[in-house]
């Protein structure tokens, strides 16, 4: 029996055959229950409609793309679960695409083409490590830092914060 059997997966690429490979990857992995979606617009019908714990979503789809949807999650007063672990995979890695889609508040980032290892390694993370969510005036989202600071004791992140009285 897989530990994510009873995980509802939405799966979102305009490419009718990455999601088909994508598809294959989460049955291999006992993933049972798979809603599929061509851009961010159907996404959102889909999330409304059915109970979905993890949303895996392409970076590049008209008429929204995979930041767009992930903004509409995150911030719509009426968004299903704004909480939605939600996993951005693209073929382009470029640092601003990285950076757009975290902070759009994507969860995690893979980089196409996909192996099943990396989309596992990735489901793993949401699921048995989640971060904790931040919400600031300009931002709502998994926390963005990838490490602790050992010993790290106090409320300042930065060498440069000044203590007030």
């Amino acid at each position: 029996m897989s530990a994510f059997q009873s995980l509802n997966v939405l799966l979102v690429d305009d490419n009718q055959h990455m999601r088909a490979i994508a598809s294959a990857v989460l049955q291999s992995a006992g993933i049972r229950n798979v809603r599929e979606a061509a851009d961010g617009t159907a996404a959102m019908a889909l999330l409304r409609q059915y109970p979905i714990d993890l949303a895996i979503v392409d970076f590049n789809m008209f008429p929204m793309d995979g930041c767009a949807f992930t903004r509409l999650v995150r911030t719509r007063p009426d968004s299903p679960n704004v909480y939605l672990p939600i996993i951005m995979m693209t073929g382009h890695s470029e640092r601003s695409r990285v950076t757009d889609a975290r902070d759009a508040g994507v969860t995690e980032f893979v980089v196409k083409p996909i192996t099943a290892k990396a989309i596992l390694d990735r489901i793993n993370a949401v699921v048995f490590k989640p971060r904790p969510f931040v919400k600031t005036d300009a931002y709502f989202g998994p926390c963005r830092r990838r490490r602790d600071e050992f010993g790290y004791a106090g409320p300042f992140r930065r060498a440069t914060d000044v203590k007030r009285a």
